[in-house]
Protein backbone atom coordinates (compact mmCIF):
# COMPACT_ATOMS: atom_id res chain seq x y z
CA UNK A 1 0.00 0.00 0.00
CA UNK A 2 1.51 3.57 -0.74
CA UNK A 3 0.24 7.03 0.29
CA UNK A 4 1.83 10.29 -0.40
CA UNK A 5 3.91 11.64 2.74
CA UNK A 6 4.97 15.73 2.81
CA UNK A 7 7.04 16.86 5.96
CA UNK A 8 6.86 21.11 5.92
CA UNK A 9 10.15 22.10 7.75
CA UNK A 10 11.42 25.39 8.37
CA UNK A 11 14.08 25.33 5.82
CA UNK A 12 12.53 22.48 3.32
CA UNK A 13 9.40 20.76 1.92
CA UNK A 14 9.89 17.19 1.32
CA UNK A 15 8.27 14.65 0.29
CA UNK A 16 7.39 11.08 -1.37
CA UNK A 17 5.17 8.19 -1.88
CA UNK A 18 5.69 5.93 1.08
CA UNK A 19 5.03 2.09 1.27
CA UNK A 20 3.35 0.95 4.08
CA UNK A 21 3.86 -2.50 4.47
CA UNK A 22 7.97 -1.60 4.75
CA UNK A 23 7.91 1.92 6.59
CA UNK A 24 9.91 3.27 3.61
CA UNK A 25 10.04 5.56 0.61
CA UNK A 26 9.28 4.00 -2.68
CA UNK A 27 10.39 6.71 -4.54
CA UNK A 28 13.36 9.02 -3.90
CA UNK A 29 12.05 12.01 -1.92
CA UNK A 30 11.86 15.65 -3.63
CA UNK A 31 12.70 18.51 -1.82
CA UNK A 32 12.03 22.20 -2.42
CA UNK A 33 12.94 25.10 -0.05
CA UNK A 34 10.31 26.27 2.46
CA UNK A 35 9.46 29.82 1.08
CA UNK A 36 10.69 32.90 2.98
CA UNK A 37 8.89 34.45 4.66
CA UNK A 38 7.05 30.96 4.86
CA UNK A 39 3.16 32.48 4.33
CA UNK A 40 0.31 29.47 3.91
CA UNK A 41 -0.44 30.54 0.36
CA UNK A 42 3.35 30.62 -0.42
CA UNK A 43 4.38 26.91 1.69
CA UNK A 44 0.88 25.62 -0.08
CA UNK A 45 2.49 26.43 -3.52
CA UNK A 46 5.42 24.13 -2.35
CA UNK A 47 3.23 21.52 -1.05
CA UNK A 48 1.50 21.32 -4.62
CA UNK A 49 5.37 21.34 -6.28
CA UNK A 50 6.11 18.64 -4.35
CA UNK A 51 3.17 16.54 -5.13
CA UNK A 52 2.98 17.60 -8.88
CA UNK A 53 6.77 16.32 -9.69
CA UNK A 54 5.30 12.52 -8.80
CA UNK A 55 1.40 13.30 -10.63
CA UNK A 56 0.37 11.94 -7.56
CA UNK A 57 -3.68 11.80 -7.25
CA UNK A 58 -4.08 10.05 -4.29
CA UNK A 59 -4.36 10.67 -0.45
CA UNK A 60 -1.72 13.23 1.35
CA UNK A 61 -0.48 13.36 4.50
CA UNK A 62 0.96 16.67 5.26
CA UNK A 63 3.01 17.37 9.07
CA UNK A 64 3.25 21.22 10.25
CA UNK A 65 6.33 22.52 11.91
CA UNK A 66 3.78 23.61 15.10
CA UNK A 67 1.17 22.81 16.77
CA UNK A 68 -2.20 21.43 15.15
CA UNK A 69 -5.83 20.77 16.59
CA UNK A 70 -8.77 19.01 14.95
CA UNK A 71 -6.73 17.67 12.18
CA UNK A 72 -6.79 21.08 11.03
CA UNK A 73 -6.43 23.95 13.05
CA UNK A 74 -2.75 25.76 12.64
CA UNK A 75 -2.29 27.10 16.40
CA UNK A 76 1.23 27.79 16.76
CA UNK A 77 4.35 29.08 13.94
CA UNK A 78 7.09 29.23 15.74
CA UNK A 79 9.32 28.40 12.42
CA UNK A 80 7.35 29.92 9.89
CA UNK A 81 5.33 32.81 9.00
CA UNK A 82 2.70 34.17 12.42
CA UNK A 83 -0.40 34.42 9.57
CA UNK A 84 -0.59 30.72 10.09
CA UNK A 85 -1.99 30.87 13.48
CA UNK A 86 -5.81 30.27 13.43
CA UNK A 87 -5.64 29.05 9.50
CA UNK A 88 -8.14 25.70 8.75
CA UNK A 89 -4.34 24.60 7.11
CA UNK A 90 -6.25 20.64 5.99
CA UNK A 91 -8.67 22.96 3.70
CA UNK A 92 -5.94 25.77 2.16
CA UNK A 93 -3.78 22.53 0.89
CA UNK A 94 -6.65 20.18 -0.22
CA UNK A 95 -7.94 23.49 -1.87
CA UNK A 96 -4.36 23.92 -3.16
CA UNK A 97 -4.05 19.98 -4.45
CA UNK A 98 -7.72 20.62 -6.45
CA UNK A 99 -9.41 18.58 -3.79
CA UNK A 100 -7.39 15.74 -2.73
CA UNK A 101 -8.02 14.13 0.74
CA UNK A 102 -5.51 15.69 3.24
CA UNK A 103 -4.39 14.95 6.36
CA UNK A 104 -2.74 17.40 8.64
CA UNK A 105 -0.53 16.50 12.22
CA UNK A 106 2.20 17.91 13.84
CA UNK A 107 5.75 17.28 12.27
CA UNK A 108 7.66 15.98 15.51
CA UNK A 109 4.60 13.88 16.31
CA UNK A 110 4.36 12.37 12.11
CA UNK A 111 8.23 11.30 13.35
CA UNK A 112 7.50 10.07 16.32
CA UNK A 113 4.78 7.71 14.82
CA UNK A 114 6.85 6.14 12.32
CA UNK A 115 9.97 5.75 14.59
CA UNK A 116 7.56 3.68 16.80
CA UNK A 117 6.15 1.60 14.48
CA UNK A 118 9.33 1.15 12.30
CA UNK A 119 12.01 2.49 14.19
CA UNK A 120 14.28 2.83 16.97
CA UNK A 121 10.87 2.75 19.09
CA UNK A 122 9.34 -0.19 17.57
CA UNK A 123 7.81 -3.02 20.27
CA UNK A 124 8.86 -0.23 22.89
CA UNK A 125 6.08 0.00 26.05
CA UNK A 126 6.74 2.52 28.81
CA UNK A 127 7.50 6.76 28.40
CA UNK A 128 9.14 7.16 24.75
CA UNK A 129 10.46 10.03 24.30
CA UNK A 130 11.04 11.14 20.27
CA UNK A 131 12.60 14.57 19.72
CA UNK A 132 13.84 15.89 15.98
CA UNK A 133 16.50 18.80 15.71
CA UNK A 134 16.71 20.64 13.30
CA UNK A 135 15.59 24.33 12.62
CA UNK A 136 13.80 24.09 16.02
CA UNK A 137 13.36 21.25 18.42
CA UNK A 138 10.46 18.62 18.02
CA UNK A 139 8.88 16.25 20.22
CA UNK A 140 6.45 13.38 20.43
CA UNK A 141 5.37 12.01 23.80
CA UNK A 142 4.42 8.34 24.10
CA UNK A 143 3.34 6.32 27.05
CA UNK A 144 2.82 2.61 25.94
CA UNK A 145 2.68 3.35 22.37
CA UNK A 146 -0.17 6.24 22.72
CA UNK A 147 0.76 9.45 21.11
CA UNK A 148 0.35 12.40 23.54
CA UNK A 149 0.38 14.70 20.46
CA UNK A 150 1.62 18.58 20.57
CA UNK A 151 3.82 18.41 23.46
CA UNK A 152 6.34 21.03 21.73
CA UNK A 153 8.91 20.16 24.19
CA UNK A 154 11.26 22.51 22.32
CA UNK A 155 10.12 25.57 23.70
CA UNK A 156 10.94 24.54 27.72
CA UNK A 157 12.42 27.02 28.97
CA UNK A 158 15.81 25.94 29.86
CA UNK A 159 18.67 28.63 32.04
CA UNK A 160 16.70 31.73 30.58
CA UNK A 161 16.75 30.73 27.01
CA UNK A 162 13.94 28.73 25.03
CA UNK A 163 15.58 25.32 24.45
CA UNK A 164 15.50 25.44 21.02
CA UNK A 165 17.57 28.72 20.29
CA UNK A 166 20.12 26.63 22.45
CA UNK A 167 20.39 23.34 21.42
CA UNK A 168 18.82 23.27 17.81
CA UNK A 169 21.03 22.28 14.64
CA UNK A 170 20.23 25.43 13.29
CA UNK A 171 21.60 26.81 16.88
CA UNK A 172 24.73 24.65 16.28
CA UNK A 173 25.06 25.74 12.61
CA UNK A 174 24.17 29.67 13.69
CA UNK A 175 26.91 29.67 16.64
CA UNK A 176 29.31 27.86 14.69
CA UNK A 177 29.44 25.54 17.99
CA UNK A 178 31.24 21.79 17.70
CA UNK A 179 30.16 19.15 18.48
CA UNK A 180 31.53 18.62 21.97
CA UNK A 181 29.93 22.02 22.42
CA UNK A 182 26.66 21.70 21.05
CA UNK A 183 26.61 18.17 22.81
CA UNK A 184 26.47 19.37 26.02
CA UNK A 185 23.84 21.94 25.47
CA UNK A 186 21.76 19.04 24.47
CA UNK A 187 22.63 17.13 27.32
CA UNK A 188 21.27 20.07 29.44
CA UNK A 189 18.13 19.92 27.40
CA UNK A 190 17.55 15.88 28.06
CA UNK A 191 17.97 16.28 31.56
CA UNK A 192 15.62 18.80 32.17
CA UNK A 193 13.18 16.60 30.27
CA UNK A 194 14.02 13.50 32.01
CA UNK A 195 13.58 15.52 35.22
CA UNK A 196 9.79 16.65 33.62
CA UNK A 197 8.77 12.73 31.84
CA UNK A 198 11.60 10.08 33.21
CA UNK A 199 11.06 8.31 29.99
CA UNK A 200 12.63 5.07 29.60
CA UNK A 201 14.03 5.81 25.91
CA UNK A 202 14.97 9.03 24.28
CA UNK A 203 15.32 8.60 20.33
CA UNK A 204 16.65 11.56 18.51
CA UNK A 205 15.40 12.63 15.11
CA UNK A 206 15.89 14.81 12.09
CA UNK A 207 18.66 15.52 9.63
CA UNK A 208 21.64 15.24 12.36
CA UNK A 209 20.29 11.95 13.28
CA UNK A 210 22.60 10.88 10.15
CA UNK A 211 25.98 12.01 12.70
CA UNK A 212 24.34 10.54 15.72
CA UNK A 213 28.09 9.01 15.95
CA UNK A 214 29.39 12.62 16.20
CA UNK A 215 27.55 13.56 19.01
CA UNK A 216 25.37 10.69 21.44
CA UNK A 217 28.93 9.31 22.71
CA UNK A 218 29.46 12.38 24.01
CA UNK A 219 26.28 12.79 26.28
CA UNK A 220 26.73 11.66 29.59
CA UNK A 221 24.65 11.76 32.52
CA UNK A 222 21.33 10.95 31.22
CA UNK A 223 19.93 7.91 32.87
CA UNK A 224 17.25 7.01 29.95
CA UNK A 225 18.75 4.95 26.90
CA UNK A 226 19.49 7.08 24.09
CA UNK A 227 19.65 6.07 20.52
CA UNK A 228 19.38 7.61 16.85
CA UNK A 229 16.08 8.04 14.62
CA UNK A 230 16.56 4.88 12.26
CA UNK A 231 14.38 6.51 10.02
CA UNK A 232 16.34 9.57 10.26
CA UNK A 233 15.33 12.65 8.15
CA UNK A 234 12.43 10.59 5.76
CA UNK A 235 10.91 9.91 9.70
CA UNK A 236 8.26 12.75 9.33
CA UNK A 237 7.31 11.33 5.41
CA UNK A 238 6.42 8.20 6.58
CA UNK A 239 4.60 9.05 9.43
CA UNK A 240 2.73 11.61 7.60
CA UNK A 241 1.47 9.09 5.02
CA UNK A 242 0.81 6.19 8.12
CA UNK A 243 -2.19 9.34 9.74
CA UNK A 244 -3.66 9.63 5.71
CA UNK A 245 -3.60 5.86 5.83
CA UNK A 246 -5.32 5.76 9.02
CA UNK A 247 -7.76 8.33 8.30
CA UNK A 248 -8.77 7.36 4.47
Amino acid sequence: MKIFGVDIGGSGIKGAPVDLDRGDLAEERFKVLTPQPATPDRVADGVKEVIDHFGWTGPVGVTFPGVVTGGSTVRTAANVDRSWIGTDARTLLSGRLKGLPVTLLNDADAAGVAEMKFGAGRNRRGTVVVLTFGTGIGSALFVDGVLVPNTELGHLELNGHEAEKRASTKAKDDHELTWEHWARRVRKYLVHVEMLFSPELFVIGGGVSRKAQKFLPLIEGVQAEIVPAQLQNNAGIVGAAMRAANHG
